[in-house]
């Protein structure tokens, strides 16, 4: 009971010592609400309200069709010009597409022969470009089609494929970019605050005076890794609730409690290494350029960016150790499929194994640097 009260006061000291730095309660604030909103919603991965202008050279009912074929959500209403305004429309960034639909162009089309559309495009817009031609092309191939034959209905299938989305029929991106956001910044806060804690006792002078009190190694560390700990796993809760399903209207699929138990697991491993790295780092910068060295590949290989089959077997194979990549199946298990506790059993024994080999490391590291100090 000595020691578990120790572990309390001391976790309540930890509390009182965030609470007095503005700078990381700004961190923790942002990251949970505007931190997630912006990633949700910023460059889409489907074409939305991209600007088009449209040079008519032929003024017949096909580039017309053409024209009107080109409607929101996908494109704003087409702006008419003329050919000597388009170079200067694409420079100054007005438009990010010009089409430009040459003289003969419907007379071309019925005699047979492949009349070419000049396709103009803004390639500093990254986010549009190559995705905004491809609807452009197929958008203009159907047209021409559908003008050829007089009609728009399709030609009979062979085969037809029926595809069903269990999850996020619309393929809103802000649905997939949310909640692995509120996942990125769960590792991400967890290993910053639980750093600093240990940075700010030494750079305050705070940790010699631990060294004279009667508690010991393991009590210092698990004090710091429950209170950084129960922090982040508030602000995710709060999170989850306020910003991701109120602000976002994202739905959740499964269980919330079951959710925030599997995080606080991760967060036993993200808290362990990230006083593994305070033992490390002697300053707050140097803090920072080692999170960085070890977050970034963590939050890209981990599946929660890209799905980790399309990545090569050496590297599969390596991050089945990071604590992030089991917490990533988990978290699109729950939140995604709804799936229960006997589907993600094996994800929360993978974290608890590699969290306690985590805490054990980084245990014999904060051991290791007491003695120096003394």
């Amino acid at each position: 009971m000595e020691q578990l009260a120790n572990i309390f006061h001391l976790g309540l000291k930890e509390l009182r010592s965030l609470q007095r730095d503005p700078a990381l309660l700004l961190l923790i604030i942002w990251a949970f609400s505007l931190g997630i909103i912006t990633a949700a919603t910023s460059m889409p991965e489907s074409l939305h309200n991209a600007s088009i202008a449209v040079v008519d050279e032929d003024r017949s009912p096909l580039s017309e069709r053409l024209i009107d074929a080109f409607q929101p959500p996908f494109f704003r209403p087409p702006q008419r010009i003329q050919l000597s305004e388009m170079d200067h429309g694409m420079d100054s960034g007005q438009y990010t597409f010009t089409l430009n639909i040459p003289p003969d162009f419907q007379r071309d089309v019925l005699a047979g022969r492949s009349p070419a559309i000049q396709l103009n495009v803004d390639a500093t817009q990254v986010s549009m470009a190559f995705t905004g031609a491809g609807y452009i092309q197929v958008i203009g191939a159907q047209e021409v089609s559908a003008f050829l034959r007089h009609y728009r209905a399709d030609l009979p299938q062979q085969a037809e494929l029926a595809v069903r989305i269990a999850y996020n029929p619309n393929l809103t991106r802000s649905w997939f970019g949310s909640v692995m956001e509120v996942i990125n910044q769960i590792t991400m806060l967890s290993i910053i605050l639980t750093g600093a804690a240990l940075i700010r006792e030494r750079e305050h002078g705070t940790i010699e005076h631990l060294l004279v009190m009667p508690v010991t190694p393991p009590e210092i560390m698990l004090a710091k890794v429950w209170s950084m700990g129960l922090v982040v796993l508030l602000a995710t809760a709060l999170s989850l609730l306020l910003v991701v399903q109120g602000w976002l209207q994202v739905p959740i699929a499964g269980s919330l409690p079951l959710f925030l138990c599997g995080a606080l697991l991760h967060l036993f491993a993200t808290t362990s290494m990230g006083i593994f790295f305070g033992t490390i780092a002697r300053s707050m910068p140097q803090l920072g350029l080692l999170i960085i060295l070890v977050l970034i590949p963590l939050q890209i290989l981990s599946g929660g960016t890209t799905p980790r089959e399309s990545m090569p077997e050496l590297v599969q194979q390596i991050m089945w150790a990071a604590p992030t990549t089991h917490f990533v199946d988990l978290a699109q298990a729950i939140l995604y499929r709804g799936a229960g506790f006997t589907t993600v059993w094996p994800q929360f024994l993978a974290i608890i194994v590699i969290g306690a080999l985590f805490f054990t490391g980084a245990l014999l590291r904060f051991r290791k640097t007491l003695a120096q100090m003394s």
